[in-house]
């Protein structure tokens, strides 16, 4: 879900603050456990695609992101993210995967990293750039598994160039290749469809991992009635009667 609204924030804020955020946000999502959640392989299309289009101010005139600013600030952030990540799971080291669940922190999530690192070596902290949830876990198993950090750098390197600068060109391509017309006409609907597509593999790993936790709490909710408070009140007797034997 893409809760931030680039164009909005462009055109009352001004460029430097979006800047601000998207760097947050990628930075966020590179190597902090809470990052999971953010989106920022749409953030990163988005932007690409304002880069090209810009935003029309109140006060007349139009106002862009630059390439030149986007590209290496938000590779930075990508690269930085990582590294902090890497060292956090440097310094907690293998005792991380004994860690318990929290709201922030899914050990399933940390697992899957550690599978698709024990699979791929080196390259997956390229590789899963491309994979949300599983990105901002595997530069944290890299340090925890003590990966050689000259031979980790290589690859966040690798893998934040391509990611960052590539994902922002292909949005930026994307609004060169639409007509203006129609990219005018139609610029919400562009981002939306750009957003829903950046968002799927989330939302297939997410369903994969937790459906059977969305139909159990989907149950809860609609037990939620006559029978549900009847189950309740039952169990609550049973457990008085107990107390007094």
């Amino acid at each position: 879900m893409n809760f931030i609204d680039v164009g909005k924030l462009i055109s009352e804020y001004g460029a430097t603050v979006v800047y601000v955020i998207l760097f947050a946000i990628i930075f966020a999502e590179s190597g902090l456990f809470f990052g999971f959640f953010f989106p920022g392989d749409s953030l990163l299309l988005t932007a690409g695609l304002f880069a090209y289009k810009g935003v029309e101010l109140a006060g007349g005139g139009e106002l862009k992101l630059s390439l030149w600013v986007l590209v290496p600030l938000l590779f930075v952030a990508a690269v930085v993210g990582d590294n902090v990540g890497y060292w956090f799971g440097r310094r907690v080291g293998p005792p991380l995967f004994k860690r318990p669940q929290s709201l922030l922190f899914r050990p399933k999530n940390l697992q899957a990293a550690k599978a698709f690192y024990d699979k791929h070596g080196g390259k997956t902290i390229t590789l899963a750039r491309f994979m949300p949830f599983i990105r901002t876990f595997v530069p944290i198993v890299a340090g925890a598994v003590s990966m050689e950090w000259r031979r980790f750098t290589f690859f966040n390197l690798f893998g934040g160039l391509i990611w960052a600068a590539g994902v922002i060109m292909a949005g930026y391509t994307l609004g060169r290749l639409v007509p203006p017309n129609v990219l005018d006409r139609y610029f919400l609907v562009i981002v939306v469809v750009v957003i829903v597509v950046s968002l799927m593999p989330a939302f297939i790993h997410l369903w994969k991992e937790e459906r059977h936790e969305i139909f159990a709490f989907i149950k809860t909710r609609i037990l939620r009635g006559p029978d549900a408070e009847k189950h309740t009140s039952e169990a609550n007797k049973d457990d008085k009667d107990d107390q007094a034997k």
